[in-house]
């Protein structure tokens, strides 16, 4: 019988069949690599816009609780002539600043010893007064104790009645809380005092070389700083400043202190009377982008001058700016008029 003859493959198919083969497995490797790439992009920018609107977020609540300190009416409290320095340890310091809910540093210009000197050069440093949203030990807030500095409004009608004098504020180990409630008899409860300075830093909290927004909390003895929110690397507040007392902003300004108006007008005055606040910051991804240049310019708001405040970065991190005006209630709400 006639053998059916068989061949093998060529050296040439082969190779050819190898080439089609590498094309395939490249063309494969290509497009899962701009997949990761992509994937990666997507979650940079996801965060990035997270970190934003977290922080305008945290900056806007502090704001809207700015110059809350409960039963207390500040309206009756003696405007010093100077304001005290929010890093001050002082008891009749804490005091005196009461009128000041809101005060800043523009570009960080003086900006008080307590701030670290991890601070970014050129922008603000902003500082919130405000007492604890809780009465103490209830609700999950902390009982008074140690240097914690704490607030007691009297709420007797027949216990010194006059504004500056119904209330107790100083650190719980060495101030007596004596003042009474309603009924003259159960004592009166207290709040925490805050003083909050936020800043932008040029480190993470963990050496690492980040820009990120900050809080420095007082305790009565010390300031302790906490990282907030990474990737922050501009923040430029503009304060609007209410001169006829209508609860309403007359003009806006990124220093009060130098704010001139057409009359009533002082540092001191400017500050007390502010009831609004635009936050512009600007937020950035916290690695940078392959093959990508950020030749954009932003726009952050007005300077002390009037003139528009702008940044082109022009490296390999992805931005983005944010804006956004928040009233400052419990400022704002005392002066309204029907």
């Amino acid at each position: 019988m006639r053998r059916n003859r068989q061949s093998g493959v060529s050296l040439v198919e082969l190779m050819i069949a190898i080439s089609i083969g590498l094309a395939l497995v490249a063309g494969l490797a290509v497009i899962f690599a701009n997949a990761s790439t992509a994937r990666t992009e997507l979650e940079r920018g996801s965060r990035q816009i997270e970190n934003g609107r977290f922080a305008m977020e945290l900056l806007s609540d502090e704001l809207r609780l700015a110059g809350f300190y409960g039963e207390l009416g500040i309206k009756g409290l003696p405007l010093p002539g100077a304001a005290p320095s929010p890093c001050s340890l002082d008891p009749a310091d804490w005091k005196a600043a009461l009128p000041f809910h809101l005060y800043g540093y523009d570009n960080g210009a003086l900006a008080p010893a307590c701030v670290p000197t991890d601070r970014k050069a050129g922008t603000d440093v902003m500082v919130v007064r405000r007492v604890s949203a809780c009465e103490a030990g209830i609700d999950g807030c902390p009982s008074p104790g140690g240097v914690t500095p704490f607030i007691q409004v009297s709420r007797c009608a027949t216990e010194i009645p006059m504004p500056g004098n119904n209330y107790r504020l100083g650190p719980t180990g060495s101030t007596t809380f004596d003042l009474r409630q309603r009924n003259c008899t159960t004592r009166a409860p207290l709040r925490q005092y805050f003083v909050r300075i936020f800043y932008i830093s040029n480190d993470n909290g963990l050496g690492v070389n980040v820009p990120t927004l900050k809080r420095v909390d007082f305790n009565g003895a010390a300031f302790n700083t906490t990282s907030l929110v990474e990737g922050i690397e501009e923040l430029n507040i503009e304060y609007g400043i209410d001169n006829d007392l209508d609860g309403n902003p007359d003009g806006y300004s990124t220093n009060p202190t130098a704010y001139v108006c057409g009359g009533g007008c002082s540092p001191t005055l400017n500050w007390a009377n502010a009831v609004t606040a635009r936050i512009n910051l600007l937020s950035r991804n916290i690695e940078p982008s392959n093959n990508y240049t950020d030749a954009k310019t932003y726009t952050l708001g007005r300077d002390a001058a009037g003139a528009e405040v702008t940044v082109t970065p022009g490296d390999a991190y992805r931005r983005h700016a944010y804006s956004g005006l928040v009233r400052i209630v419990n400022a704002a709400q005392r002066r309204d008029t029907p």
